[in-house]
């Protein structure tokens, strides 16, 4: 297979309060909100994305205002998501910065090999600081609350749980790509194993890692969950992926053009929403860069409906 996926493009979730998630992810986390847009099958929710400070691909996690109850945990679902950081000292920086705003968070400890930070946003979102080695490009927005060295740099691993790994490594390895690399056992449930899968050239910002849970109840999605996650490809394999979904009968969305970047949607067998989606054009594509995320950005089928648009969406 020559196409291959470059790694975690983004992750989208859900929020009850797009008031409070903004002020969390800005200010606690020091995030750039650099596309504040809405829902295009759902435009009465906002989607909010949040990311470096050039909006680079794979750094954002977005999400979906829904006035919804909390998500019921369990499996078949995405559990955690982990966001890089790098520098000596860093993850207690955090833990110091995190407590103090009365985050809840777990100890720093050490696993697949890289010293994380588990904490939750205040739906219960459930994250991971994961500290990188410095070598991975990093672009500081400066407006933010958090000192540029600091700052968040990008998505790392995505943790799905699912009850039976096999026919979800099938999809993963025989359809996607990637490789089975490693497992470490599955924190906070005895028993389980989480196997490790890289994309492209591997590292944080590549994995996706599957825990093997048969024990847990069914996921009911909510606030504090996730809707799906986002894979990275270059613009020009875009028609190729979409092909190739189709000439192994795999049910998907076909191709949806979101814009600032094209999509693919399907489920694995477990019935996690995946996405493919092209690095560009990019956010930039309709407000300079240094102005993201100031304005309502509607892709252009949507702007002759502004001005009803604007009336249904809250203040942020």
């Amino acid at each position: 297979m020559t196409m291959q996926l470059t790694g975690i493009h983004h992750l989208t979730a859900v929020t009850a309060d797009a008031p409070g998630n903004h002020a969390f992810y800005t200010q606690t986390l020091g995030m750039r909100l650099v596309k504040k847009t809405v829902n295009q099958d759902d435009t009465s929710a906002y989607h909010l994305f949040y990311a470096d400070g050039i909006a680079a691909p794979g750094t954002d996690i977005t999400f979906f205002d829904w006035p919804v109850t909390p998500e019921r945990r369990g499996t078949h679902s995405i559990v955690r998501t982990g966001l890089r950081v790098s520098g000596a000292g860093m993850l207690e920086w955090w833990h110091r910065r995190l407590a103090a705003t009365g985050v809840v968070l777990g100890d720093i400890v050490e696993r697949d090999g890289r010293p994380t930070l588990d904490f939750e946003d205040f739906e219960g979102q459930r994250l991971s600081l994961v500290l990188e080695d410095g070598g991975a490009e990093s672009h500081p927005w400066h407006g933010s609350p958090v000192p540029a060295p600091c700052q968040i740099r990008g998505l790392g691993p995505v943790t799905i749980s699912v009850p039976d790994a096999g026919p979800t490594d099938l999809v993963l390895t025989g359809v996607l790509g990637m490789r089975r690399v490693r497992e470490y056992p599955t924190p906070g449930n005895a028993g389980s194993v989480t196997h490790v899968y890289e994309m492209g050239a591997g590292g944080p910002a590549a994995e996706l890692h599957v825990a093997v849970e048969p024990g847990l109840p069914i996921a009911q999605p909510g606030a504090g969950g996730v809707h799906h996650v986002a894979f990275r490809i270059p613009d020009a394999d875009y028609l190729a992926w979409a092909q190739r979904l189709n000439q192994l009968g795999i049910p998907s969305s076909g191709p949806v053009d979101r814009f600032y970047f094209r999509s693919l949607y399907f489920r694995e067998p477990n019935g996690i929403l995946f996405e493919i989606a092209t690095d560009g054009p990019g956010f930039a594509t309709d407000e300079p860069l240094d102005r993201l995320g100031e304005a309502l950005s509607l892709p252009p089928f949507l702007e002759g409906r502004r001005r009803e648009i604007e009336a249904g969406l809250k203040p942020l």
